[in-house]
C-alpha cells in the first residue's frame, strides 16, 4: 500500500489523482492533502478520503473549514500547513500538483524528508532544476514524471541505454490557435484561449498551451528529468494528442507511448511504477483515431517557445526568470492588463533585463524569482 500526500489537491491534476486513488483502493491511500483556498472542495475530499492532515495556504479559507468540520483530520493553514502536508510522516510519496513556482519550496521539503516525488509541477524543475535533481540524488529518493509528455518519454526510455538516445520528440497539441498568424492573434480573448481542442486542464496551463509557453517549460523539464542536452529535445506539433511523445535511438528506431487525452493514465503510472495496474479509465481505440499528423511549431508566431529554450540553454537564473515572467504575464492577460501577444513580449523584456548568473543556491533562486516578477510588473504598468 502506497501512502500519498497531494499538494494542490483541488486543482485539475489533484482531483484526477484522487480519482486514481479511488479507483485503486488496494494500492493507494491518501494521508495528506494541501490546497490554496477552495475550502468547499477540500472539505468534500477530506470527508471522502479521510487523510491524517489537510492544509489550506489561505488562512481565511482554513478558518472557514475549521468552523464547519469537526472530524479526525487535522486542519492546518498557511505556508507552514502546506509544508507540514508535504513532509507528513505518514506519507511515502508526494504528488506535486501545485500550480507554478509555489510548488518549489514544498517539493524540496518533501525530498529532504525522504519522500518519493510524483511531479506534475513542471515549474519546480524549470526554476531550480539543478537544485532539485541534486537533492533527489543526495536523498536517494525517486522522482517519476506526471506530465503526459514526460511520462511518455519515461516509458519509452525503459530498457534502453541512455548513450543510444538520439532525440526526444516532445509532442504538443498546438493549442487552439495553431496555424494562425500574428495578425490573427492580435485580439485573442481569454475565452478563446481557454477553449482547448483536446485537453481539459486548469486555467494557467491552458493559457500556457495556447502560447506554447507550456511546451517551452516542458523542454526545460525534459532536460533535467532525462539528462538530455537541449539540442536533442525537439518539440513537434501533434494536434490529435494521441502520441504523447517519442524517443528516437541511434539505430533509427522510434519508440512512442500512445493513449487517450486523459491525465489519469500518466498519474496512475507515476504512482504504480515499476508496476502497471489494470486500467480503470478510458482506453485508446486505434481504429477510431483516424489520421495522426505531425509538424514543426511556428516559433515566429509562438515566440514563448524559443524564448524558453534559449533561456534553458543559457542556464543559470534565466529559466527561473522565464517562469516568473510568464506567471505574471498570464495573470495580467487574465486581468485584461496585457494582450495575448504581449505575453511573449513581456517575457522577452524580462529575460533581456536578467543578469546571467549561476543558480547555485535556493536563496539565489528566490531572489531571481522576486526580481523577475518586479521587472514584469513594472513592464505591465508601462504597457497600460
Amino acid at each position: 500500500m502506497k501512502k500519498i500526500a497531494i499538494l494542490g489537491s483541488t486543482g485539475s491534476i489533484g482531483t484526477q489523482t484522487l480519482d486514481v486513488a479511488a479507483a485503486n483502493p488496494e494500492h493507494l491511500t491518501v494521508v495528506a492533502l494541501a490546497a490554496h483556498q477552495n475550502d468547499t472542495l477540500l472539505e468534500e475530499q477530506i470527508r471522502r478520503f479521510r487523510p491524517v492532515v489537510a492544509a489550506l495556504s489561505d488562512e481565511k479559507a482554513a478558518q472557514r473549514l475549521r468552523q464547519r468540520y469537526d472530524g479526525p483530520t487535522e486542519i492546518l493553514s498557511g505556508p507552514e500547513g502546506v509544508m507540514a502536508a508535504a513532509t507528513c510522516s505518514d506519507a511515502d510519496t508526494v504528488v506535486g500538483a501545485m500550480v507554478g513556482y509555489a510548488g518549489l519550496k514544498p517539493t524540496l521539503a518533501a525530498i529532504d524528508a525522504g519522500k518519493n516525488i510524483a511531479l506534475a509541477n513542471k515549474e519546480t524543475l524549470v526554476a531550480a532544476g539543478s537544485l532539485v535533481m541534486d537533492a533527489i540524488r543526495k536523498k536517494g529518493v525517486h522522482l517519476t514524471p506526471v506530465d503526459s509528455e514526460h511520462s511518455a518519454i519515461f516509458q519509452s526510455l525503459q530498457g534502453n541505454h541512455h548513450k543510444d538516445l538520439k532525440r526526444i520528440l516532445l509532442t504538443a497539441s498546438g493549442g487552439p490557435f495553431r496555424g494562425r498568424s500574428r495578425k490573427e492573434l492580435e485580439k485573442v480573448t481569454v475565452e478563446q484561449c481557454l477553449h482547448h481542442p483536446t485537453w481539459t486542464m486548469g486555467t494557467k496551463v491552458t493559457i500556457d498551451s495556447s502560447t506554447l509557453a507550456n511546451k517551452g517549460l516542458e523542454v526545460i523539464e525534459a532536460h533535467w528529468l532525462f539528462d538530455a542536452p537541449y539540442e536533442k529535445i525537439v518539440p513537434v506539433i501533434h494536434p490529435q494528442s494521441i502520441v504523447h511523445s517519442l524517443v528516437e535511438y541511434s539505430d533509427g528506431a522510434v519508440i512512442a507511448q500512445l493513449g487517450v487525452a486523459d491525465m489519469k493514465l500518466p498519474i496512475q503510472y507515476a504512482l504504480s511504477y515499476p508496476d502497471r495496474w489494470p486500467v480503470a479509465f478510458d482506453q485508446l481505440d486505434l481504429v477510431q483515431c483516424g489520421s495522426l499528423t505531425f509538424f514543426a511549431p511556428d516559433t515566429k508566431v509562438f515566440r514563448a517557445l524559443p524564448l524558453a529554450i534559449e533561456a534553458g540553454k543559457t542556464g543559470g537564473i534565466l529559466p527561473c526568470a522565464f517562469n516568473a515572467a510568464n506567471e505574471v504575464a498570464v495573470a495580467s492577460f487574465l486581468q485584461g492588463k496585457l494582450t495575448f501577444l504581449g505575453i511573449a513580449d513581456l517575457i522577452e523584456k524580462v529575460l533581456e533585463a536578467t543578469p546571467k548568473v549561476p543558480a547555485d543556491s535556493y536563496e539565489t533562486i528566490v531572489e531571481a524569482d522576486r526580481k523577475a516578477r518586479e521587472r514584469a510588473e513594472a513592464f505591465v504598468r508601462q504597457a497600460q
